[in-house]
């Protein structure tokens, strides 16, 4: 057996009910190959550590013996440290497991309706097919939330506008009839395996396709904060927050995109488990705005929408800019931006084959996200602002798990349907009704071996119930080649942690849940009055924590030695190149951000277009 057959056997032991292991272990290799040198490092180090820890107690690897005896080597691997070892495996796993094992099922339900619409158009051009040199007016780097929307601006001002994504285009029929593995593995960077080193680390996912993050993000839109917007603004000195230039911009977002609260009809039993909870506590809640019109309740927006109802850029923005005039090479990955005599004159690329492209244009907007623009910046010799790359937020996230005697089922209904906002503005904790695709919700399952295979046997009977922080700017992207992300969970945000998961095990509770487990070595609560002790004896360090909006670490503002990007959006130091994506935001913005981010670039895009003009 291999060393990840052996793994998949003690953590899902086959003699108790759980899958073949080697079968587990051939789906498992299909993301590991995807994924770049420095994860397939860690993965086999992880690997080797737990053999190796198997052989020194009992001379055998991990995969002989016995269930039991597997699952009891686990437990004390566990209780000398080796908790993040064991969850970087596990966490293979179990998506190669969930994936492949209800494949079918997911595949069925993305195709039970026809497309809410259909695909955007948009002139787009493979890499492959793209000539070695071209010239154009302005070039984006990035054709996420921010590139998107910043290239519609600068296409529909008149601009020759030429868009670069390093990721491919997800057709609807692609999505449709890729298996759900592959889907994840290859629209997320690096197979979904980007982290934020520390202690703990933490899972930071990032997309990258045409559309980038907005193709298989949750969809939901918040508007920036009142009190961000304005901190952004008269703190920070962001004319882009000026609220006479953002709010009309924010509804102008929200109209392209198409946000509107979750309809009821396909909200789903989790989601409407925590309205029942949130209204038992008489604690605000309502359901998720989100840009998902059509919306069938599939589930799998995580790994792109199978009907195209949720309203990414691909969807919107990028045929509008498209329709003005602007094109998109896909598949191409930017070495950097090139500068000559103190002003951009184009951006150097390479193909997936290697070769070089070379595209000339006096104004780039770099958009490739907080965590890639850092890096990109210093490959062109513009990374000389000593605040480059820090000031990182990044929303750290956690979930509960609750077992009900009803059936709940969570994987039907909207993926991220219900907010609660009781804790929001007094402790930045925000709550919001989380699922995910059929099988793939394992991934954050507690435990391993027989207790793991009962709980996911129950788990048609599970809510879960997630939480986000608005978290100190507590990490710092390193790197020139690649991003090397940084980050100190501050104490601050450990408490705030610890408070987000006894208020979403209260919730759980008021809904009428049975018992509600809640990690970090804490025990399972099954009384409110339990809760109190059970927060006191939890570890927020062995949290499975996740987060999913880096922003900040090209922050824009007024003051020159506080922000690499002036107040309009302008990189520092250099003619004609401006940052258009969530590294701009100064601060965390406390709430899932695409919609800030959309309006800020839009924001960029315009005044590049007018300063250019």
């Amino acid at each position: 057996m291999s060393a990840l057959g052996d793994v998949a056997a003690a953590i899902l032991p086959p003699e108790a009910g759980g899958p073949d292991s080697e079968r587990v272990a051939s789906v498992a290799r299909r993301m590991v190959d995807r994924m770049p040198a420095i994860s397939r490092v860690g993965l086999g180090a992880a690997l080797v550590g737990l053999e190796a820890f198997a052989l020194a107690r009992t001379g055998r690897r991990l995969g002989a013996g016995s269930p039991q005896r597997r699952e009891a080597l686990l437990a004390e691997f566990v209780k000398r440290g080796g908790s993040p070892a064991l969850d970087t495996v596990k966490s293979i796993v179990m998506l190669a497991h969930g994936a492949d094992e209800f494949a079918e099922e997911i595949a069925t339900v993305g195709t039970r309706h026809e497309p809410s619409r259909p695909d955007g158009a948009m002139n787009l051009v493979p890499a492959t097919e793209w000539p070695a040199t071209a010239s154009c007016d302005a070039i984006v780097v990035g054709s996420g939330a921010g590139g998107a929307f910043a290239a519609r601006a600068l296409a529909r001002a008149g601009f020759d506008t030429v868009i670069v994504e390093e990721g491919e285009r997800w057709t609807v029929d692609r999505i449709r009839n890729a298996h759900p593995l592959d889907r994840f593995a290859s629209i997320y960077r690096d197979a979904g395996t980007t982290m934020a080193f520390g202690n703990p680390p933490i899972a930071l996912p990032l997309g990258r396709a045409v559309g980038g993050t907005t193709v298989i993000n949750s969809g939901t839109c918040y508007r920036p904060p009142a009190p961000v917007a304005r901190a952004w603004h008269e703190d920070h000195g962001l004319a882009l927050a000026n609220p006479e230039l953002l709010g009309p911009r924010v509804a102008e977002v929200e109209a392209t995109i198409g946000v509107a609260p979750a309809p009821m009809e396909v909200l789903g039993r989790n989601g409407e488990l925590s309205l029942e909870g949130a209204a038992a506590l008489d604690w605000k809640s309502a359901p998720l705005r989100r840009n998902a019109p059509g919306c069938r309740g599939a589930c799998q927006c995580a790994i792109g929408c199978p009907n195209n109802a949720k309203g990414g850029v691909h969807l919107n923005a990028l045929p509008q800019a498209c329709e003005a005039g602007a094109r998109i090479v896909s598949g191409l990955h930017v070495r950097q931006v090139l500068v000559e005599d103190g002003r951009a004159v184009g951006v150097a690329g390479r193909r997936a084959d290697g070769s070089e492209v070379r595209i000339s244009a006096p104004l780039v907007v770099v958009a490739a996200g907080a965590i890639p623009t850092p890096p990109l910046l210093r490959r062109s010799g513009l990374g000389g602002h000593p605040r480059l790359g820090r000031n990182l937020s990044i929303h750290p996230a956690t979930g509960i798990t609750a077992s009900f005697e009803e059936e709940v089922v969570p994987w039907e209904g909207v993926m991220q349907s219900v907010g609660i906002e009781e804790l929001h503005e007094r402790e930045g904790v925000l709550l919001e009704a989380t699922s995910t695709p059929l099988g793939m919700g394992a991934v954050s399952a507690p435990g391993y071996g027989t207790h793991l295979l009962r709980r996911l046997d129950r788990a048609a009977n599970t809510a879960t119930l997630g939480a986000m922080i608005a978290d100190a700017p507590s990490g710092r992207v390193f790197g020139g080649r690649v991003p090397i992300v940084s980050y100190r969970l501050a104490k601050a945000d450990e408490r705030r942690l610890a408070i987000a998961v006894g208020a979403m095990a209260r919730v759980m509770l008021a809904a009428g849940a049975n018992d509600v487990e809640i990690g970090g070595g804490a025990p399972t609560v099954r009384s409110k009055s339990e809760i109190e002790g059970a927060v006191e004896r939890l570890d927020v360090r062995r949290l499975r924590l996740a987060a999913f909006h880096p922003s900040g670490t090209v922050a824009a503002g007024s003051d020159p030695s506080r922000h690499p990007v002036d107040r309009e959006g302008r990189l520092r130091g250099v003619d004609g190149v401006w940052v258009a994506d969530g590294s701009v935001l100064p601060s965390c913005p406390g709430v899932n951000p695409q919609v800030s981010i959309m309006a800020i670039a839009a924001g960029v895009g315009e005044a590049a277009a007018t300063s250019t003009a």
